[in-house]
């Protein structure tokens, strides 16, 4: 029996192919979500900022505005998990996705089934990252804030997509040990690892870069060749 976590969910999918927005609006009901579908890239962003959603299920090729535009704007306003949809199963795009804040990216064409399994697993993540209590400080006054998907540093926020939050909080619970690449797929960007995708390395960069904007140099993301990434204090 498939497991319904959260059943209450409310998803917002824009798919302008009307045959498949049906299946998979009928599909993901009776699953037991609550399901508001859109046919056009500025109307699915519309009714992304305007409604609160659990999950923004989103097509890359859309009417109006593309998914990757819809995304990177809604990223301005909103932290909501999002997964993507879309024919184009290049590294490429799969990276521009991720680059723009996605969460998961599923390729056509898919079985319902795997896709209420992706949707229930960022839904499961999102419920547990919000149980955990992960608002506090580390070395040097970082402050994490899960119901931002982000981290302040002397009342500065640094401006994290949620992969990168996932990424960042987790090296930071298991700061001083070198995480694999295969466990920070795994555990932060919830798929499995690849060893011709570079989202990761993309995602530490970021971070990297972001750290060093707002001046925050108490720790560091080093790379441990042939392993993965470990957060460390300066200079160690």
């Amino acid at each position: 029996m498939m497991t319904r976590t959260p059943t209450s969910a409310r998803i917002l999918a824009v798919e302008d192919d009307p045959l498949l927005a049906s299946h998979v609006q009928s599909h993901l009901m009776s699953c037991g979500f609550d399901v508001t579908l859109s046919h056009d890239g500025s109307e699915g962003l519309q009714l992304a900022e305007s409604e609160d959603f659990d999950l923004v299920l989103m097509d890359i090729l859309l009417p109006g505005t593309n998914g990757l535009e819809v995304l990177q704007r809604l990223r301005q306003r909103r932290s909501v998990p999002v997964l993507l949809m879309s024919a184009l199963g290049d590294e490429q795009n799969r990276i521009a996705g991720f680059s723009q804040g996605a969460d998961d990216y599923l390729p056509k064409p898919f079985s319902l089934g795997e896709l209420s399994v992706r949707v229930e697993a960022i839904l499961r993540r999102v419920a547990y990252e919000r149980r955990e209590q992960h608002l506090g400080s580390v070395d040097g006054g970082l402050q994490f804030d899960e119901g931002r998907s982000d981290v302040a540093f002397s009342g500065t926020w640094v401006g994290l997509t949620p992969s990168e939050y996932r990424v960042l909080e987790l090296l930071w619970r298991h700061r001083d040990e070198a995480l694999s690449k295969p466990f920070l797929y795994q555990q932060a960007l919830r798929r499995a690892y690849s060893q011709h995708d570079r989202s990761l390395d993309m995602h530490v960069s970021h971070i990297r870069r972001k750290l060093q904007a707002v001046g925050y140099e108490a720790t560091r993301v080093n790379t441990v060749w042939g392993k993965g990434y470990i957060l460390t204090q300066a200079g160690q």
